[in-house]
């Protein structure tokens, strides 16, 4: 089988495509979640790439689970009620978990579809665009289960519960339009523009310094769960580091100089 992430490098931008439009990039099988935690690692270790970009070849971003695998209760959904948690917690719930570590900003780029799991995927990315094909649903009850993946933690986050709870409660499906309106993605853009549109925002945040970028995320994530004075007390100390790193100081003295700055990644 083909591997099911197709990635590209330009610079500090590393655009990421699932790459099973066959499958409408369906997401269950333990090779497809392997693929996304090993690139997660090697991005974290790397720290000249500074965003990500991530979308899907074909009509679909994410059609979520195999639904034809529930059916013939196969893949990682086959065995006892413990084995199908073990298999939860061994399998799928390993991306979110990896996408969340992951230091750098992560926009998606919704090209088309995101169902279930592939909603919850859009939902563990930064910063969502979608093209106006694309559409939403949280579909886990038209199944008879649950959000399995981090959806129910992911998704009150962005849009707030009561939103969160009529997609969750109804599993219907929203179109770009209202998603926009919703919160849920901040731009809405044709199909030919949307890869372009990512890649022009995934510069802008590129041309700031790395390190800046990921302590910035980090910061961010870390405040969803702290005290306003357990974020200040962190914030002073990865403050200190910053300002001791050499591209602060290339800042500082570009912006003096009136002249693009050239970032060294130290």
């Amino acid at each position: 089988m083909s591997s099911f992430l197709q990635i590209e490098r330009d610079g500090g931008i590393v655009t990421v495509r699932m790459n099973h439009p066959h499958t409408r990039n369906a997401l269950t099988s333990p090779e497809q979640i392997q693929e996304f935690v090993d690139l997660c690692a090697e991005l974290r270790r790397d720290h000249s790439v500074r965003v990500m970009v991530l979308t899907g070849n074909g009509s679909a971003f994410c059609a979520g689970g195999n639904v034809k695998d529930m059916r013939e209760r196969g893949g990682i959904f086959e065995g006892s009620p413990y084995e199908l948690r073990n298999n939860y917690r061994d399998g799928i719930q390993r991306i979110p978990l990896a996408l969340y570590e992951l230091d750098i900003p992560v926009i998606a780029a919704v090209n088309g579809p995101a169902m279930g799991a592939g909603l919850d995927l859009a939902c563990m990315c930064d910063i969502r665009l979608a093209s106006s094909s694309a559409l939403f649903a949280e579909s886990f009850v038209r199944l008879g289960i649950v959000p399995g993946d981090g959806g129910a933690w992911l998704l009150p986050r962005i849009i707030g519960i009561p939103k969160a709870s009529l997609m969750a409660f109804t599993g219907d499906t929203i179109d770009a339009t209202k998603a926009l309106d919703w919160g849920l993605v901040e731009q809405v853009c044709s199909q030919e523009t949307l890869l372009d549109e990512a890649q022009t925002l995934a510069q802008r945040i590129a041309s700031n310094p790395g390190h800046a970028l990921r302590l910035c995320k980090r910061l961010l994530r870390e405040g969803q769960h702290m005290r306003l004075d357990s974020l200040l007390e962190l914030s002073a100390a990865y403050q200190s580091l910053a300002h001791h790193a050499e591209d602060h100081h290339e800042a500082v003295v570009a912006f003096m100089d009136k002249r693009k700055p050239d970032y060294q990644d130290r």
